[in-house]
């Protein structure tokens, strides 16, 4: 909005025209979206827990959660609010890539509403069932994917990484690759969140990490330098996943431990999606399993841990599944399997940017 209606003003008055600029609007796209979950969180967290709406914790959980019942949750509204209105804000709104992040976003976060809604509101005990929810997200992401396939220009190769010259284009498989990536990703967010500021921490590397690439990807002379698949127009994704990590960052300040909200799927499914669906854009489809390693990691233990019980007739591989509850059952301090989690995403990330120059 503020690109639309304050740089044409540049003609006349030379200092707006900073509003041309990705880098400039990402730095307040961000700054806005960390603002508007520091100055709103509060009273979010107030009328959530007013209305009761409070995490319930599971039976078969580790002993030590049974403190953070009654804490606030679906506290993601906040993150997705603050996300969508600094997007609205700083972008280039005729952007058909930024439009596409939005209807995911936007489609995600009322699937994770609606589960939500029916679990801490309705007292339903498990929410929307699962072949409901992944019907939902799978038939948002073709659409999204269908669209992408359909845009002009558009390109539906597939890279991978540290091989420049490794390239395959897959036509219309490329629809249910991109679902694929939207779907896995939103729900691997979903399996991290189990712990406070354990799931917003990585979103917020990842988010910086992708920052990153939608910028060189949608700049064609570092794309060409770089030697990485050109798009067009994917710049303004920057400023989205500026957005990511600046409210990201603001939620934390809350999600911190102790935390005195969680996000529940309101917050984790969209994020996760809006995550894949960037990697998509960008052409950095198959770097999304190395960014968000440890989202992957997390995801397939709760995969191994399920099939190893079930092949084995009660034979566990873990203490407890997804694998931040298997070190609480080893005696780590919550804190500290945290932290640590954090330092190997960052880990991850910066091997991922260098994947940027090792091709």
């Amino acid at each position: 909005m503020f690109y639309h209606l304050l740089y044409p003003l540049h003609e006349t008055i030379s200092v707006f025209n900073v509003f041309q600029y990705i880098t400039f609007r990402t730095i307040y796209a961000s700054l806005t979206a960390l603002l508007i979950c520091f100055f709103l969180g509060p009273w979010v967290i107030k009328k959530l827990r007013d209305k009761h709406i409070q995490q319930h914790i599971r039976e078969d959980g580790p002993e030590a959660h049974g403190k953070k019942a009654g804490t606030p949750t679906m506290g993601g509204v906040l993150i997705i609010f603050s996300v969508v209105i600094s997007t609205l804000l700083w972008t280039d709104l005729s952007n058909f890539y930024i439009w596409i992040i939005l209807l995911i976003t936007i489609g995600y976060s009322v699937i994770g509403f609606i589960d939500d809604y029916l679990m801490q509101i309705k007292k339903r005990s498990k929410g929307l069932s699962g072949p409901s929810k992944l019907l939902m997200q799978v038939t948002l992401a073709i659409g999204a994917g269908v669209l992408l396939f359909s845009y002009s220009g558009f390109n539906t190769s597939v890279t991978i990484p540290f091989f420049k010259k490794i390239s395959s284009d897959i036509g219309w498989g490329y629809v249910f690759f991109a679902t694929l990536v939207i779907v896995g990703t939103s729900n691997a967010v979903n399996l991290t969140d189990g712990l406070d500021g354990l799931a917003i921490g990585p979103v917020i590397i990842v988010a910086a990490t992708y920052m990153v690439f939608a910028y060189v990807t949608g700049h064609i002379r570092i794309a060409d330098y770089l030697q990485i698949n050109y798009v067009s127009g994917c710049g303004e994704i920057t400023i989205f996943c500026g957005a990511l990590a600046g409210a990201g960052l603001g939620f934390l300040w809350f999600n911190t431990y102790p935390a005195q909200v969680f996000m529940g799927d309101v917050g984790s499914l969209p994020i996760g999606a809006a995550l894949g669906t960037v990697a998509v854009i960008t052409k950095q489809e198959i770097l999304l399993v190395l960014v968000g390693g440890l989202f992957v990691v997390e995801a397939l233990s709760v995969i191994f841990q399920v099939g190893f019980f079930k092949m084995t007739k009660g034979r566990r591989i873990f203490k407890m599944a997804p694998l931040h509850h298997h070190f609480e059952l080893k005696g780590w301090a919550e804190p500290k399997i945290i932290v640590r989690f954090w330092i190997i995403a960052i880990m991850l990330a910066l091997l991922s940017m260098s994947t940027l120059k090792l091709r």
